[in-house]
């Protein structure tokens, strides 16, 4: 059984005891032939989740497909972050599609190059692809399925120079509160983006289950080594939650109250924010979160207990925009206290009245 169940899944026991599980999304429902908690169980539901069909087993021993398979009965797939293997998922099915009957052998260092050059217009997809197919031939390696690693000493293409998602303004919050007051489930999503700093698919497991005594305690998913956060539960957000609506199990939910995936939660985040007339990304308020927290004083080491963070590249990105905003207010007013202290000689001030007239 799942400890927690992902949504539009539904078991039903047969006559004979054994628990059958299906997937439905508005039509009709489709049954999922593996087991829960199996590799092939989760391959099954992100197709069903993206409307395709769901992979045929048994690939042939030797092609890429057989390799893919053998990979993900692995410690190394499992201990994946949940994010990382959905997004792997999608990529190696895409590889399948046309190179699943391949001879994984025959894959070298320049088939990777040629991976990558198709990907050329999306650098962000190729970094991607190439860090996939590492994790993969990384794996076969070790295990001695392959004799070189195709993919080692393939670079990955610059990241572009980017600011990443714009954050959040204050106006933008005041903007899209106006828009969805309390009691409505518009405004839940915002405030418990706001005031946990979750990212986006971990905001969406967060409930009642997860909070004690007033503090919500949870693993964060992307982080390569899982980290545990422990957040207070603000009394602007108590007062949110209390309006709702909320979910049975999450405090984020649909029409329904039902949970939602994070990609289900970003595309009607985005519609709300774009009904308030403000920038429509969750992450961009996970930014505006970290601004407040390092403008009102944090510490680094405390940005990285609230966001999940670790080695202090990210905390001091906010820190040090902070240090400069307050060290720049501080050196303005320095200025200002000495207007009166210094006189400009008599020559410069006439030239420059010449100058504005």
């Amino acid at each position: 059984m799942l400890r927690q169940r992902p949504p539009y899944l539904s078991h039903e026991k047969t006559r004979h005891g054994k628990n059958v599980w299906y997937f439905r999304r508005g039509g009709r429902r489709l049954r999922l032939r593996s087991q829960p908690g199996t590799p092939d169980f989760e391959v099954e539901y992100q197709a069903a989740l993206s409307g395709e069909a769901p992979p045929r087993r048994g690939a042939a021993p030797g092609t890429l497909a057989w390799l893919v398979e053998r990979y993900r009965e692995t410690v190394a797939w499992q201990t994946l972050a949940y994010a990382t293997r959905r997004q792997r998922e999608n990529i190696f099915r895409h590889v399948l599609e046309g190179a699943g009957a391949a001879p994984y052998r025959r894959i070298t260092a320049a088939t990777m190059e040629h991976g990558l050059e198709r990907r050329a217009a999306t650098p962000s997809a190729a970094r991607n692809f190439l860090d996939s197919m590492r994790g993969l031939f990384v794996w076969a390696k070790a295990a001695g399925l392959v004799a070189a690693d195709p993919t080692a000493g393939v670079k990955a293409p610059r990241r572009r120079k980017s600011s990443g998602f714009r954050p959040w303004t204050e106006a933008d919050v005041e903007a899209y509160e106006a828009c969805w007051p309390i009691g409505t489930r518009q405004r839940v999503w915002l405030d418990v983006l706001l005031y946990t700093g979750l990212r986006r698919g971990d905001v969406v497991q967060l409930g009642r289950q997860h909070v004690r005594d007033g503090v919500a305690t949870i693993k964060t998913e992307k982080s390569q080594e899982t980290v545990e956060v422990t957040l207070p539960i603000l009394a602007v957000l108590a007062r949110t939650l209390a309006a709702g609506p909320c979910g049975d199990l999450t405090f984020i939910c649909g029409e329904r109250r039902r949970p939602l995936t994070k990609e289900a939660f970003g595309n009607m985040f985005k519609a709300a924010c774009k009904a308030a007339g403000v920038p429509g990304s969750a992450h961009g308020v996970r930014k505006i979160a970290a601004t407040r927290a390092a403008n009102a004083g944090a510490t680094e080491a405390e940005l990285e207990a609230i966001f999940g963070w670790r080695g202090g590249r990210m905390a001091s990105l906010y820190t040090r925009e902070a240090n400069r905003r307050r060290l720049a207010q501080q050196a303005m007013s320095k200025l200002d206290e000495n207007r009166t202290k210094t006189v400009a000689p008599s020559g410069v001030v006439r030239q420059l009245e010449q100058k504005d007239q």
